[in-house]
């Protein structure tokens, strides 16, 4: 048996979460088992229909949340090559399995690249979601060049830290945006310019070729108003309502990518990209420290194996 955290009434969200003894996962063909040392957790999880439901819509509760680790390798399933027994791992979890906030976990080895021996297993376990939600968006939706502009919502979020400094690296002008209390972490994580969205006016920004929204309503409504000629709207709070006069929306959910993860811990390592981790908490105290009601910046981590 393992430890899991698992949840069976969408109604009662965070609220809904128990500590609880699970069997430990089976390694399917091409599998591994994972024994997790830290795991990521995004709230919005338990809004997404695949918490619930398979692939066919059945339900599948109660099922264990969670989408983002790092651990060791501990089995193999048949015919499953390219890892090892042994090996420190990290990366995303299929949407509609058991997921991260467990002991161990049971997850297709292609999802999985290595995690260096110099990247701690809770950074590690910070970059799936944050790093690839950002990567993608950038690089694939908007394809955002040298010399563009972007306008980053929520630039000190987990999402918004790594857009910035991407966005940076890849030589674009980054105008972070937020609360009056978020200015300083967004400058610190290389925002350009900062807009207080509570007390500054979003127009007054002027054109930009990219808006990089994590917020929707009437925000993503006013944005898409800022943006130039061929630029490009890219929204991952699900589909928009509207497009820009002379551009295009992009709503996209994030998808595994072992060669971009490693990317990603490989700038990490260099020192060119920092993320951004908020609380840590163990699994013993996770259920609390996740129904806590205070707004809160950065990544959760749970530490599964302090």
């Amino acid at each position: 048996m393992m430890k899991a955290i698992v949840v069976k009434d969408q109604a009662a969200g965070v609220a809904g979460m128990t500590l609880v003894d699970r069997p430990e996962p089976t390694a399917a063909i091409n599998d591994v088992i994972v024994e997790i040392h830290a795991s990521g957790f995004v709230a919005t999880e338990l809004e997404w229909p695949s918490t619930w439901t398979d692939r066919v819509d059945a339900d599948r509760t109660p099922s264990i949340p969670g989408h983002e680790l790092a651990g060791v390798v501990r089995t193999l399933g048949y015919g499953t090559t390219g890892l090892s027994v042994g090996q420190r791992v990290f990366g995303l979890a299929d949407w509609h399995r058991d997921g991260t906030l467990a002991e161990s976990v049971a997850i297709e080895a292609r999802n999985l690249p290595p995690l260096p021996g110099d990247v701690d297993f809770t950074v590690g376990a910070s970059l799936p979601i944050s790093g690839l939600t950002a990567w993608q968006g950038l690089f694939e939706h908007s394809r955002i060049r040298a010399g563009q502009s972007l306008l980053a919502h929520g630039a000190a979020g987990a999402v918004g830290t790594m857009v910035t400094q991407l966005a940076r690296e890849a030589g674009a002008y980054v105008i972070g945006t937020g609360r009056a209390a978020d200015r300083q972490k967004a400058f610190d994580f290389g925002a350009h310019e900062f807009l207080d969205l509570d007390h500054d006016a979003l127009e007054d920004i002027g054109g930009v070729d990219v808006v990089f929204d994590v917020i929707g309503g009437d925000i993503q409504k006013r944005s898409a108003g800022l943006i130039r000629p061929g630029g490009t709207l890219v929204s991952v709070v699900g589909p928009t309502d509207v497009r820009p006069e002379d551009g295009r929306t992009i709503d996209f959910v994030v998808e595994s990518d072992r060669g971009q993860l490693g990317e990603i811990v490989q700038r990490v390592r260099d020192g060119r990209l920092r993320t951004n981790i908020g609380d840590v908490t163990g699994l013993d105290d996770a259920v609390a420290a996740l129904n806590r009601t205070e707004r809160r910046q950065g990544k959760t981590i749970i530490q599964v194996r302090p």
